[in-house]
C-alpha cells in the first residue's frame, strides 16, 4: 500500500508493507534508541545497503528530546567527516523521529532523511509530514522545523514487540484523526472492524489529505491538534514522566469534550461515545488539575497561541471540526474545574 504526499516543498511515499531492501550510495546515520536497537536494529541492518553506516544512539523517552541530545547527535556526524551529501534515518518511535528530522534540518543547513516509524502512533501520525522538533521548559515542540522527510517506509513488524501501553497510545491518534474528518471510520472503530493495516492506512490517507492542503499549519492542520492543546499542558506539568503522548492526547480530547459541550457542540451521547472508545483502546481518560489556575496559564507557552488568543480544536460533532478562539476566561476556568474535583 502506498500513500503520497504532495507538498510545496517535496512529494514522497509512505509505504505500507514489509521494509525493502533499501540500497543508499551515501554516509548513512540511523538515530535511534537502545530499545528499538535492542529488538529491530538487525532486522534493519539486513534489509539496508549504504556507502558508510553509523548508529546513533539516543537516551528512550520524551524527557531526553532536548537540544543537549541534538547537539550529541549531531557531534557523532560532525566526528565521521559526514557532508551535505549524507543522510539520516530515523528508526524509532515520535521522539526519535521527532529528533532525528530536527537534526537533519539543521546539521549542515539541511540534509536529506527518511522516517522508519516504530510505533502505532509514530506510523499513524508523528512521521507523516515533516513536523520535528523538541522541548524546552516551556513546553512541549517549540523548538523545531518543518522538514520533510524523503521517504517513509512503514512496516507493522515493528509493532510486534510494542507494549500494550504503547499501542493504546497509538489509538489515541487514531481516534482523533476519525472524530476530526471521517464518521464513518470512527463507526469502524466501534464495531473493531478494521485490521491494523486498514488502520494505519486509513490514519495515513487523512493526514496526508490535511499535509497537502497546508503544509505548515497555516489553517486545516492545526485541526491535527484536537487534545493537544490540553495534552500539552498535562505533559508539561508532569514533566512528561507520567503519561506517554497518546495518553495525554487521549484525555485532552476529553477536555476538549468538555469545552464543545460548553459552548453548546458537542452532544452528551457523541461525547460519551468518544470517551468510550478512548477507554476501549486502553487510554486514560480522567486527570486531577491541582491549580486551575496555573493549568490555563500554561496555555500561553503553547506554540499554537497568537496573539494571547488560545486556539482550540474542537469537535462539532463526530466527523466534523470547529476551531474556536476568542473564547472568555471563564468559560475556559469553568471546563477546568470540571477536572479539578
Amino acid at each position: 500500500m502506498k500513500v503520497n504526499i504532495t507538498t510545496p516543498t517535496k512529494s514522497y511515499d509512505i509505504l505500507i508493507d514489509k521494509l525493502p531492501e533499501i540500497t543508499i550510495n551515501k554516509k548513512v546515520a540511523i538515530i535511534t534508541n537502545p530499545t528499538v536497537a535492542g529488538y529491530h536494529l538487525n532486522y534493519l541492518l539486513n534489509k539496508l545497503k549504504a556507502k558508510e553506516l553509523k548508529i546513533i544512539t539516543l537516551p528512550d523517552g520524551e524527557e531526553y528530546k532536548t537540544m543537549e541530545y541534538i547537539t550529541y547527535a549531531l557531534d557523532r556526524m560532525f566526528d565521521a567527516k559526514y557532508d551535505r551529501n549524507s543522510l539520516v534515518i530515523a528508526f524509532g518511535g515520535g521522539v526519535i523521529g521527532d529528533m532525528s528530522g530536527f537534526a537533519a534540518s539543521i546539521f549542515l543547513r539541511g540534509i536529506d532523511f527518511i522516517q522508519i516509524p516504530t510505533t502505532l502512533l509514530s506510523m499513524v501520525d508523528s512521521s507523516v509530514g515533516g513536523k520535528t522538533g523538541i522541548n524546552n521548559k516551556y513546553g512541549k515542540n517549540l523548538i523545531g522545523a518543518f522538514y520533510q522527510p524523503e521517504a517513509v517506509y512503514i512496516d507493522t513488524h515493528f509493532l510486534s514487540t510494542l507494549p500494550k501501553r504503547e499501542f493504546a497510545a497509538g489509538m489515541a491518534e487514531v481516534i482523533k484523526m476519525a472524530v476530526m474528518f471521517d464518521e464513518e471510520y470512527f463507526e469502524n472503530l466501534e464495531k473493531e472492524a478494521l485490521s491494523i493495516e486498514e488502520i494505519i492506512k486509513r490514519s495515513v490517507e487523512l493526514k496526508a489529505w490535511v499535509v497537502n492542503q497546508d503544509e505548515k499549519e497555516k489553517g486545516i492542520r492545526s485541526v491535527l491538534n484536537y487534545g493537544h492543546t490540553f495534552g500539552h499542558v498535562i505533559e508539561n506539568l508532569t514533566n512528561y514522566k507520567t503519561y506517554l503522548h497518546g495518553e495525554a492526547v487521549a484525555i485532552g480530547m476529553v477536555m476538549a469534550n468538555e469545552l464543545s459541550k460548553e459552548l453548546g457542540y458537542l452532544s452528551e451521547e457523541e461525547a460519551e461515545r468518544i470517551k468510550k472508545l478512548l477507554e476501549k483502546e486502553g487510554l486514560p481518560t480522567s486527570y486531577k488539575i491541582k491549580d486551575v489556575e496555573e493549568f490555563y496559564e500554561h496555555f500561553f507557552a503553547d506554540k499554537k497561541t497568537l496573539d494571547n488568543k488560545i486556539k482550540f480544536i474542537i469537535p462539532e460533532s463526530i466527523g466534523k471540526y470547529k476551531i474556536v478562539e476568542n473564547i472568555d476566561k471563564p468559560t475556559i476556568i469553568k471546563v477546568l474545574k470540571k477536572f479539578a474535583k
